[in-house]
């Protein structure tokens, strides 16, 4: 029953190897079939929706896109713009403020509190502190994204392809080529999720033949959706949510015919046995959700908890209502007694 470092007793022993020779359904003996320990662990995705602008605020986080935001922006506060800028200008002062992070003791702010000693930044860390190149990418990230503001302005995108299309076209117009990296810095940092936003799509399948044509026809139930585009009917993939993303773990029983002796699911059984689970159990409270067959893992447990724990019987609300009685009365005079009558 998940409890660790214990021993049966020899009679303990003998009971379960009687309880398994006699073969019998009791209270501390049931009979399942083999499928009823396995299972399908299967990853469940839904869409990501966003909405996107170019505001200041948004473009100003990207001056620590490069990550230790709470150091570099006190190594900003005390370097200046010339950390962007000129950067090999301040290096040496750069490095005294990097190399001695956390030598002092506890200081005092400016209102005469204590403040706790800062921690020594790790080597790999002060590595990316200390290079130039990491200050200048976030430098030149800002002022691209700056640009497309001018651009683009700085309207409310509620259809984030609408907004993705509009940076593909406008870093061409400016001849900018942007490393993918650089690029998801500056949409992520301009976008942010919203229930009910459209559906980012990651993917738009072209018509195809034989063996393709399977793979990129609608279905739903794996992400693969037909909807129309400037007209057109396309099959699209949407990108998933990381934060929304479940697993389900799916018994072999839901596959047809699993629950005979020793029938454990094939190929076809499979995929029937977890489409009934997923349209029964997750659409009708999630419809926008997929699956991700190909991530599918199976698994076995015996689970003693779930096949032999009762529950505690719940009181009566009789019982429950005497019980608020009597503590009522042997409560009864005690304020009056500890606030000697006053009222």
């Amino acid at each position: 029953m998940g409890k660790k470092n214990c021993e049966l007793s020899p009679e303990d022993i003998q009971r379960i190897c009687d309880s398994f020779l006699a073969f019998d359904e009791t209270e501390q003996s049931k009979k399942f079939p083999n499928a009823a320990f396995g299972y399908w662990k299967v990853k469940v995705e839904r869409p990501l929706r966003l909405h996107s602008q170019f505001s200041f605020k948004a473009i100003e986080s990207l001056r620590f896109a490069s990550g230790d935001e709470d150091i570099r922006s006190e190594l900003y506060e005390e370097l200046g713009e010339d950390l962007f800028e000129k950067p090999s200008a301040v290096r040496k002062k750069l490095q005294d403020l990097v190399n001695n992070w956390g030598k002092s003791g506890d200081s005092e702010d400016e209102e005469g509190e204590a403040t706790p000693a800062r921690k020594a930044i790790p080597a790999g860390k002060k590595k990316k502190l200390l290079n130039e190149a990491t200050w200048k990418r976030d430098a030149r990230l800002m002022e691209i994204a700056t640009q497309l503001r001018e651009s683009i302005g700085d309207d409310l995108f509620e259809n984030h392809n609408v907004f993705l299309q509009q940076i593909k076209d406008t870093l061409k117009e400016l001849d900018f080529k942007l490393p993918a990296a650089d690029h998801k810095a500056i949409v992520n940092a301009v976008s942010w999720r919203v229930e009910g936003a459209p559906e980012v799509i990651k993917k738009i399948h072209k018509p195809g033949k034989g063996e393709k044509a399977a793979r990129t026809a609608p279905d739903p139930l794996r992400g693969r959706y037909q909807i129309e585009i400037d007209g057109e009917t396309c099959i699209v993939e949407y990108e998933p949510d990381t934060e929304l993303r479940d697993h389900e773990q799916i018994s072999f029983l839901e596959a047809p015919d699993s629950g005979q002796p020793g029938g454990l699911p094939t190929q076809e059984t499979t995929r029937e046995g977890i489409e009934s689970f997923i349209r029964r159990e997750v659409l009708p409270y999630t419809p926008d959700a997929w699956i991700v067959e190909s991530d599918t893992k199976i698994g076995y447990e015996i689970s003693f908890t779930r096949h032999f724990y009762k529950p505690p019987k719940l009181r009566t609300l009789a019982q429950i209502s005497a019980d608020i009685h009597s503590l009522e009365n042997e409560t009864e005079g005690l304020l009056e007694e500890i606030t000697g009558g006053a009222k």
